[in-house]
Formats: C-alpha cells, sequence, structure tokens
C-alpha cells in the first residue's frame, strides 16, 4: 500500500447521535458513568428522610447516626454533581463537533503506509500509524484510540470503503 487512498465519509447528524448517546450515554443521571451515583444518593437520600422522621426517638447518644447519614448524603450528592458536570461537558463538546461535522463541506480520511489523515474542511490532522494505541470495529462504527481519537460510523461510507478501512486498520495498529 505504497499510494494514498482516499475514503470520503458523508456525516449525518444522526448517525453519530447514534453510537455517541447509544444506552443513556447523553443522560445526565443515568449514564453509565452517573447512574451509580444516583441510585446511591437516592438511597441515602431515602434513608436520611425516614431517619429524619423518626429523630424524636432517637436517643441523646444516637443522634449522631442522623448527623453521620446527613454527612453521607452531602457526600454523594457532591459526586453526583461532580460527574453530572462531567457528563454535562462532555455533551458539550459531542453536540459542538456533531455541528462542526453538520455543516462540513469534506470530510475524508487519508492514509498511506506512514501516515492516516482526516480532514475536515481542511482541518487536518495527521498521525503516523505508530501513534496509534488501539482501533475497535463493529457492525455500526470504527474508533481510533491514540495522539487523536476518532469515531466513523459505517453509515457515513459505503460498504467497500468501511472494510477497506477496518483491513487497514487491522494492519497498521497492534491491539
Amino acid at each position: 500500500m505504497s499510494e494514498e487512498r482516499v475514503i470520503v465519509l458523508k456525516p449525518k447528524r444522526q448517525d453519530f447521535e447514534e453510537i455517541y448517546f447509544d444506552g443513556n450515554q447523553g443522560s445526565l443521571f443515568f449514564s453509565s458513568t452517573t447512574r451509580g451515583k444516583t441510585i446511591t444518593t437516592i438511597v441515602v437520600g431515602l434513608i436520611l428522610l425516614i431517619m429524619f422522621f423518626f429523630k424524636d426517638d432517637f436517643t441523646k447518644e444516637k443522634f449522631g447516626i442522623l448527623y453521620f447519614v446527613s454527612f453521607l448524603f452531602l457526600l454523594c450528592a457532591i459526586f453526583l454533581s461532580v460527574s453530572v458536570n462531567k457528563v454535562s461537558r462532555w455533551k458539550k463538546h459531542v453536540s459542538s463537533y456533531l455541528s462542526k461535522l453538520e455543516n462540513c463541506n469534506m470530510y475524508e480520511i487519508r492514509f498511506d503506509q506512514n501516515f492516516f489523515t482526516v480532514n475536515i474542511d481542511g482541518d487536518k490532522e495527521t498521525s503516523e500509524w505508530k501513534d496509534f494505541e488501539y482501533f475497535d470495529s463493529n457492525e455500526k462504527y470504527i474508533a481510533l484510540e491514540g495522539k487523536y481519537s476518532y469515531m466513523f460510523p459505517k453509515k457515513s461510507m459505503n460498504e467497500k470503503d468501511y472494510s477497506t478501512l477496518k483491513q487497514v486498520l487491522k494492519k497498521n495498529i497492534q491491539e
């Protein structure tokens, strides 16, 4: 493969959104990042609420438990808010990227024996093959991780280009 190959993508926002937001990834409280923290916060909040209703039954010595559970609830709420903020920033970044793709005139992938280049409206990102650490492919997309990270939906290119890209990545990136 000494000559340069070019694959032109036809990006549709919906194709990218199907992959990025698959499985509640875009949900602030129930994405894979925040689901556990949300459930823990709700459970601790319910325990605190129940304890608050029965606080008159506590002796003076056991009143510290209410303070402890209140502290746990506060801690859970803080961790949840940090995770929600992280997901929110990720969604904003993805939305910005998808808007860029939605309005682009040219989206192409160029590669040869030494280099891999992604060109979106003249904004080029070139990497050597050794810069990539990992790639994953399935029936919906190809993902690349390294100096730059990419995700190419299968729906944005024809079947021949998708299989060619998959074969080239298998050959050039050690999994």
